[in-house]
């Protein structure tokens, strides 16, 4: 006899074949075998061989020095980057540049192919109007149980429980038994969704309209790409073109790293921002060694770290492990006449370092500080202009759990 859950675990197995046919790829650009031709020798095993052929996309991305940022443009570079190692994030979306979609769906008034944004929008109004609707509910039927208290001495044994709840608890759902409950009238109208929230909010139609559009919508998103993710990107894949607006020429690999040096300085002279402790170099190593072993590593400033790291992507599950970036100089000279406040370069603050820890405890990740180890400028004077350079600095890392004496005894 089939479970329960058999229908919901079908549709969780054909929704992760999806994901994993859309998103299977972990990097821009992959090898796949070519046939071998036919010949009298690929009948013996020993003589079947095949080349590997290497698909390149050859992407090309926009330079925008004011947000410290390359930009993406075309629709196909934009898909290809996002599904294939969840490069960047769209400009007008939380992370996929799904802007485009959730417009079509206002422009059609169909609840089809509902975005992340849209279905975090539905939630929060849905459970803001449940919270509402549950006090208005208890507020009735306390009021009820106090009338009848007072009319006849005592309370129905229904309600006893709902009429002595502390108004700063949290009430759950009832749950079905076989006593008959009777039915408590509310009064309160039920309330209305918030206001900025209703254009997201829509009712699924019976069925989809299929009536053209009245105007063609225009593609008003971009995929915004670190400089990091470009510079990985376009030196260690080759699979990324980055664009100079001034000259409206490609930048090479060596012009795409002075200026992504010279963007932590802007208005000082360039020679200021050519040193191992520029930012950008530090953030780079990081990025490039976890993106090297398989990591998709994204931003995590919203959980007060520098990177998440993902094992397949944030499509698939929540980022495991929270990084934060730790420089350490091999030259203390070279911290002294640093005109780069690095941050983490100091002995931590013992405060800031539990909140960190608490943070990343509450939300299952765990915390890992990351040692980058800054190479000399002594020895970096010569190819510090060329990506070589990055040969010089090394990793390393210490994980951190939070010790709960309550929870860990066992």
């Amino acid at each position: 006899m089939p479970s329960k859950n058999a229908g919901g675990g079908a549709s969780t197995k054909r929704k992760r074949g999806n994901q994993n046919a859309t998103y299977g790829n972990a990097l821009p650009i992959f090898s796949f075998p070519e046939p071998a031709k036919a010949s009298w020798l690929s009948s013996f095993s020993y003589f079947k061989s095949s080349k590997p052929v290497i698909s390149n996309p050859k992407c090309v991305g926009i330079l925008d020095v004011a947000s410290r940022s390359v930009w993406v443009v075309n629709a196909r570079d934009m898909m290809i980057l996002w599904q294939r190692g969840f490069f960047g994030k769209g400009s007008l979306s939380r992370s996929e540049p799904s802007w485009l979609t959730r417009r079509l769906n206002e422009v059609k008034d169909s609840a089809k192919g509902y975005t992340a944004e849209d279905m975090t929008a539905k939630r929060r109004a849905e459970r803001k109007q449940f919270k509402t609707d549950r006090a208005d509910a208890i507020a009735a039927a306390r009021s009820e149980a106090e009338a009848v208290f007072e009319a006849t001495g005592a309370l129905p044994p229904a309600l006893s429980e709902l009429a002595f709840i502390p108004s700063h608890s949290r009430p759950t759902r009832p749950t079905p038994s076989d006593t008959p409950v009777p039915k408590v009238p509310v009064t309160a109208e039920p309330s209305k969704p918030i206001a900025s929230l209703q254009p997201f909010i829509k009712e699924i139609p019976e069925a989809p309209s299929d009536e053209p559009m009245s105007e063609p919508v225009e593609q008003m998103e971009h995929l915004q790409l670190t400089l990091q993710e470009a510079f990985f990107l376009s030196w260690a894949l080759g699979c990324l073109r980055v664009l100079n607006p001034e000259t409206e020429c490609y930048l090479t690999i060596q012009d795409l790293l002075q200026r992504s040096l010279d963007t932590s300085l802007p208005f000082t002279p360039p020679e200021l921002s050519r040193r191992p402790d520029n930012p950008f170099l530090v953030n780079y190593a990081i990025y490039h060694h976890y993106r090297s072993l398989g990591w998709v590593v994204k931003g995590g400033i919203k959980f007060c770290v520098d990177y998440l790291l993902y094992k397949k992507g944030p499509v698939f599950s929540h980022a495991e492990f929270a990084l934060v970036v730790c420089p350490v100089y091999e030259d203390p000279t070279d911290e002294e006449t640093s005109p780069f406040d690095l941050p983490n370069s100091k002995p931590m603050d013992w405060a800031w370092f539990s909140t960190i820890n608490r943070v990343s405890s509450q939300v299952k990740k765990t915390l890992i500080l990351a040692y980058v180890i800054i190479p000399s400028s002594k020895r970096l004077e010569v190819v510090l202009d060329t990506p070589e350079c990055l040969t010089q600095y090394s990793v390393h890392e210490v994980v951190v759990r939070r010790f709960i004496p309550a929870r860990m005894r066992d």
